[in-house]
């Protein structure tokens, strides 16, 4: 298409100027009570949100593709393309179409993103939407981050790639802001929401210009940020995205706080994964911790605790202040009054930031309002309570009473929907505007009396006087009524089954009544403008105040949580170790409907390892995953599913557990396997918590076995690390002894008949059997593979009676003949178990005759 100025209409002319502003995005262009799109935009829009596709008129010779969306109803469209992705430019009408000469001006007034709504509509209530920009340099990656629609801006260096990945996975952004340069690693390439922006928008002494003037401040030191140059690099590339989205001040990013890597426990991205915290393998978010966790009540509370159970912290003497104010808050009850005044009380946080961006809508400050009606109550709950935490909470919920009551007064019961259509501002609060009221109120007694009149003096009983936005006031009289009409009645619209008249009393009342409601209106308008301008001045207590309400929230929830689901508080020490005593998996005991068999777990100083056995299906990889949700949610401040917990210091949790591909990078499982192992061997410390399932099981049995071992002494002897190693290589069960700091547990199992029933009962040794042909069978396997695989079975293990026994080394691959160790019933009886005599044809009974007596 061209887009030559002289072949345009002048319409078509505003709507490519406002285009060649924004090429990138779709271009909603006002107009009326539409919002069109063009050409190519016009096209997409309709794939994307099943519009229909139109050509109407012409500009530069030339049908003109639209598409459009009502104005009324295009919240919902832009929710849709925010959630595919999509960014969307809004042009609006900012002249008066009833003053302007020739066409109505209009220009772009913001800028819908997938990282930077704010919008109720277009936002998910308990899960943050973040805008995030990544610069990179030498020393490796800098990460800036907002939530527009709570008011946080937040800060970060790290240290490579796999820290990178890390934080993407906790932080999930909607919108993530690169330079647009090669080399980005696949963890950034892969996030939707990505958006390529020109390299020197992060240059680093832009950026810290850029800063100094929005915060007004003379140095970065009070954030943290001095010594960070990439930190500032990405914080001012994503300030720059966001004034350039927002065409307007940010009053509520007040500061940066800088989120130190070392405050919390370090969660990799395959851990996050393994896990499960928020959201399964399957991308399903039901039955996960989150899940379980979750009762709070305000979503701002959900919000929190989505972020608590993100970043556990590992500072002691923070977490153990959450424990007690759970303690005091469970022994009192006084979550449960507390949670009951909570259920009144709205999304504070996310009104806030409305109101500073002026976008709050009536019956946001209505629940505001409400809200902070609600302030008393919560802290004469408090008050009672003996907690330093829940004091801080107190003292941070501050006063409030003026902003309450003057929102009591000047915000209206029950407000409509939108400012536009009056009764926003309550009676009483402003005298002008009750006055113009009044004069649009009297207009209904007025009419009746004019009816009455008019009736009276035509004789015409059908006689109605009316309104309507179009024309205005009217009296109408029917057709076969119409001969009757006096003369000084003036034709104002003829209908089908009536005319309408006007008078010059009624004109005259038509005139002094909308212009009451025009100067009503405007006059409501100003006063909203006020209520906004005044909020923004104590917007700073205010956020402090909902923030409270939130961890308040996130308290009380945990206080719920832990008598209803019969959870203890952990116990936080300085000496390393971790003890468990009948612990129980949070999820799997939720949704499993018999009672869940409760495990000890003791880990310390010289019992470092517990390599874990047992069949499958029995329980291994419930019992390593219930050790690190158990210790996640210590350190997030909540109880836990244990009798007694006893947690020494943790600096982070490793997984490895599961099997997948990676086709994106191009890895087989195993190489997934490796890479995860990998990084587990570069990272754990002493005070890791590291669950290792089935090395080495994606490759031969020799070199699964050598990598297994090699990985699992690597971790005993080098990092040093707790670590629980679940495997099915029973020669690695040599490995405990003296002054290893090595031990054998097992997931118990027994036959029972045919049958084989799973104790998921932690004991201390070895398993002695796999029972993998047990748990075949329940799989459901033919019954002709299981014989085989028996016959086969019992043939390898007659085979390993004539090597020599094992020795005390813990080399499994210098002693191949440990697999006689667990050998339990003489291979002829498990070969004679393994024949079914009515599936067996003569030649082949007398065969297996001859194999047994040859076994014996």
């Amino acid at each position: 298409m061209s887009t030559e100025a002289p072949q345009h209409t002048p319409l078509m002319k505003q709507f490519f100027a406002a285009k060649a502003e924004h090429p990138d995005l779709l271009l909603f262009f006002r107009m009326g009570d539409f919002y069109e799109l063009f050409y190519d935009d016009a096209r997409k829009a309709a794939r994307l949100l099943d519009l229909t596709l139109t050509q109407r008129g012409q500009s530069a010779g030339q049908p003109i593709p639209m598409a459009g969306v009502p104005v009324h109803a295009c919240e919902g469209y832009l929710a849709r393309l925010v959630a595919l992705g999509e960014s969307v430019a809004i042009c609006e009408q900012i002249g008066d179409p009833a003053q302007a000469k020739g066409l109505v001006e209009r220009k772009v007034v913001r800028i819908v993103t997938p990282g930077t709504v704010t919008d109720e509509a277009l936002l998910q209530e308990r899960r943050d939407t973040l805008l995030m920009a990544v610069a990179r340099g030498k020393a490796g990656f800098g990460l800036a981050w907002a939530d527009l629609a709570g008011g946080r801006f937040l800060a970060n260096e790290v240290a490579d790639e796999e820290a990178l990945a890390a934080e993407l996975a906790r932080l999930e952004p909607a919108e993530l802001l690169v330079p647009d340069e090669e080399g980005w690693p696949v963890a950034v390439l892969q996030r939707s929401g990505l958006r390529r922006r020109p390299p020197w928008l992060f240059d680093a002494d832009s950026a810290r210009r850029a800063l100094l003037r929005f915060f007004g401040l003379h140095d970065l030191g009070a954030f943290g940020l001095e010594d960070r140059p990439l930190a500032v690099a990405a914080a001012g590339a994503l300030l720059g995205y966001l004034e350039e989205t927002q065409k307007q001040r940010l009053p509520h990013l007040t500061a940066i706080a800088v989120e130190a890597a070392d405050e919390a426990i370090a969660l990799n991205a395959a851990t996050r994964r393994h896990l499960e915290i928020d959201t399964r393998i399957d991308g399903n978010t039901a039955h996960t911790l989150l899940g379980v966790v979750d009762s709070t009540i305000t979503p701002m509370g959900g919000r929190l605790l989505r972020r608590w159970l993100h970043r556990p912290l590992r500072h002691q003497p923070t977490v153990a202040e959450r424990h007690q104010a759970v303690r005091s808050l469970l022994e009192s009850r006084a979550f449960e009054p507390l949670r009951e005044t909570l259920r009144q009380v709205g999304d504070l946080e996310r009104i806030l930031a409305r109101v500073a961006l002026r976008s709050a809508r009536p019956r946001d400050l209505a629940t505001l309002r409400d809200g902070l009606a609600l302030f008393p109550a919560l802290k004469s709950t408090l008050a009672a309570l003996d907690s330093p935490r829940l004091s801080a909470l107190l003292s941070t919920l501050g006063e409030h009473h003026e902003t309450a009551d003057w929102l009591a007064r000047a915000v209206a019961p029950s407000p409509p929907l939108k400012l536009a259509d009056g009764g926003v501002i309550a009676e009483g609060f402003d005298a002008e505007l009750d006055e113009l009221r009044v004069l649009s109120t009297n207009a209904d007694q007025f009419l009746l009396e004019l009816e009455a009149r008019e009736r009276a003096a035509t004789g015409i009983p059908t006689l109605k006087v009316g309104y309507n936005r179009v024309h205005g006031f009217y009296i109408e009289i029917s057709k076969a009524q119409a001969d009757k009409a006096p003369l000084h009645y003036s034709r104002r619209q003829t209908l089908t089954g009536a005319e309408r008249y006007i008078t010059e009393e009624l004109k005259q009342f038509e005139d002094r009544v909308l212009s009451a409601r025009e100067r009503a209106l405007s006059r409501e308008k100003q006063l909203w403008e006020d209520l906004l301008d005044g909020l923004n001045t104590v917007l700073g207590p205010l956020k402090q105040a909902a923030g409270a309400v939130a961890e308040i929230d996130v308290l009380a929830a945990f206080a719920e949580r832990a008598l209803a689901l019969d959870w203890v508080e952990p116990q936080l020490v300085a000496e390393p170790g971790i003890a468990i005593e009948r612990g129980r998996h949070p999820v799997v005991e939720a949704v499993r409907e018999a009672p869940f068999e409760p495990n000890d777990l003791m880990l310390h100083p010289e019992r470092r390892m517990l390599v874990v056995t047992g069949p499958n299906m029995g329980g291994k990889s419930t019992y390593m995953r219930q050790a690190a949700l158990i210790v996640l949610l210590a350190h997030a401040g909540s109880f836990v599913p244990a009798a007694r917990c006893v947690l020494g210091p943790i600096d982070r949790i490793l997984t490895r557990i599961g099997a997948g591909d990676d086709l994106a990078k191009g890895q087989s499982t195993f190489m997934v396997e490796m890479s995860e192992t990998a990084y587990i061997l570069h990272h754990a410390t002493p005070h890791s918590l590291v669950l290792m399932d089935e090395i080495g099981r994606g490759t031969s049995t020799y070199d699964g076995l050598a990598l297994a071992q090699a990985v699992a002494l690597h971790l005993a002897n080098v990092n040093r690390s707790f670590v629980l190693f679940a495997t099915h290589y029973f020669e690695l069960t040599a490995l405990a002894g003296e002054g290893r700091g090595i031990a054998n547990v097992h997931l118990d199992a027994v036959e029972h008949g045919e049958k084989l029933v799973f104790m998921h009962a932690v004991k201390d040794g070895p398993a002695n059997r796999s029972f993998g042909l047990q748990v075949a069978a329940l799989a459901g396997l033919p019954r002709t593979v299981l014989g085989e695989a028996r016959r086969t079975l019992a043939e390898l293990e007659q085979r390993s009676r004539g090597l020599p026994p094992a020795a005390t080394s813990p080399s499994a691959l210098e002693q191949p003949a440990q697999l006689a160790l667990f050998r339990s019933p003489p291979p002829a009886l498990d070969a004679l178990a393994a024949l079914d005599p009515d599936e067996l044809t003569p030649k082949q009974a007398l065969e297996a005759l001859y194999r047994l007596k040859g076994m014996l």
